[in-house]
């Protein structure tokens, strides 16, 4: 049976020129470097410069992803960006980056799920390709994270930072089969009752600011671990896949302890997770994308590899995806 899938074909990613170490907060919290490694595994993150926008993050991460496929900017049909930090209240960022990007034509829109962003923009994309509504769909994670921080909590303010990644999928004719390239399966859940473990006190209709951003951290902790293995092995099993056909998990980068607890609950050895939080910080929605850009340039994927992406955000929302390279 020939069925479409979403191929990638190109992916790049943006990182803030501000390299921020973490001696650097040690002058303006009861914090210091080893405290925040040992409990994140974050040693530095890119904070945005005074009046650098997620938009434009995006768009330099866009503008990578076509160099790297040979494309244009009219060569894309649709464009998602995956954002919790997004530079108006309206019109989306997607669509600035659109306009930067020369696409004359097709359609651009927000989607927000916060750190699961992007994997939520990926079922989307995959979805839009499978159903004949575009032929190649952008897809971006971007945030500036560090404009809603709050500078007195140590628990939070050290986490976080800013970039964005970018990844083009293209329909191209598949078997219908777990060998097929391409996105094989997406899981996406959320459930609402735990809204107040990760939010922004902020927001239009509630404070009339942008707000700061709160997080129970143990409790997410917990949450984080569970929901995002079985996530990935729902995600592998859609596919028709198991544990042993992955090449790479690529996971969200909120927390090194997280990402090895979760990667040892369902049998994944280190050696083949992409890790990149020790060098970006949480960059939220952008994250995935940035490590796949990061790993991608390293040469680190091989055509046909299967990638096992999952992440997980405030909501609370989380979700996996199977993708063949």
């Amino acid at each position: 049976m020939t069925v479409t899938r979403a191929v990638a074909i190109g992916c790049g990613h943006y990182l803030p020129a501000r390299v921020v170490e973490n001696a650097e907060f040690e002058a303006r919290i009861d914090t210091s470097d080893e405290w925040i490694r040992s409990r994140s595994g974050i040693e530095r993150r890119h904070f945005a410069a005074e009046g650098e926008r997620t938009s434009d993050l995006a768009i330099a991460a866009a503008r990578m992803a076509l160099e790297d496929a040979g494309l244009a900017g009219a060569d894309i049909d649709a464009l998602i960006v995956a954002t919790a930090t997004p530079d108006h209240t309206f019109p989306s960022t997607a669509s600035k980056v659109q306009a930067a990007l020369g696409m004359g034509e097709g359609f651009a829109f927000d989607i927000q799920a916060v750190c699961a962003g992007f994997v939520f923009a990926v079922a989307n994309a995959n979805a839009l390709i499978a159903s004949g509504q575009a032929r190649r769909v952008m897809v971006i994670g971007a945030e500036t994270f560090s404009r809603i921080l709050d500078w007195n909590d140590r628990a939070t303010c050290v986490l976080f930072g800013d970039g964005a990644g970018a990844l083009i999928l293209e329909g191209q004719s598949g078997d219908g089969g777990p060998q097929d390239r391409g996105v094989l399966s997406t899981v996406l859940r959320s459930d609402g009752r735990y809204h107040d473990l990760l939010y922004v006190d902020g927001g239009v209709s509630s404070t009339q600011t942008a707000g700061l951003l709160r997080m129970e951290g143990r409790e997410v902790f917990k949450h984080a671990v569970e929901k995002l293995a079985v996530a990935g092995e729902e995600a592998l099993s859609a596919a028709g896949l198991s544990v042993d056909d992955v090449a790479w998990v690529v996971p969200h980068q909120a927390n090194l302890r997280i990402i090895k607890a979760t990667a040892q609950r369902i049998g994944i050895a280190m050696e083949k997770v992409v890790v990149t939080v020790q060098d970006h910080g949480n960059t939220s929605a952008a994250s995935i994308p940035l490590a796949l850009s990061v790993a991608s340039q390293r040469g680190s994927f091989r055509k046909g590899d299967l990638i096992l992406m999952e992440a997980i955000g405030g909501g609370l929302t989380w979700g996996a995806c199977a993708l063949r390279w």
